[in-house]
């Protein structure tokens, strides 16, 4: 392996999924501004979105994860396009 081309600073760090609340550690070079404690150890946090425990690919469930309302806007937006509204003219 060559010298002084990999990162020195791997650590244990706590990813949390923020959409279920799963709690998974792993090494990773990551900076943290947030710590967690789990099972009575400090780890450095970084909040995720979605991660494998939500992910419907990886879940097999089609959840739909909507932090901003983006669906709402999405349907709204192209409502009038549907073949429900065509069907009635």
């Amino acid at each position: 392996m060559r010298k002084g081309i990999h990162p020195e600073n791997y650590r244990l760090v706590a990813f949390k999924d923020m959409s279920n609340d799963d709690v998974f550690i792993t090494k990773s070079t990551a900076e943290a501004k947030e710590n967690i404690t789990v099972d009575g150890v400090e780890y450095p946090l970084i909040k995720l979105e979605i991660s494998r425990t939500s992910h419907p690919y990886y879940t097999g469930k089609t959840k739909l994860v909507d932090t901003a309302g983006r669906i709402d806007k999405f349907k709204n937006k192209y409502k009038k396009f549907s073949k429900e509204e065509k069907s009635e003219e």
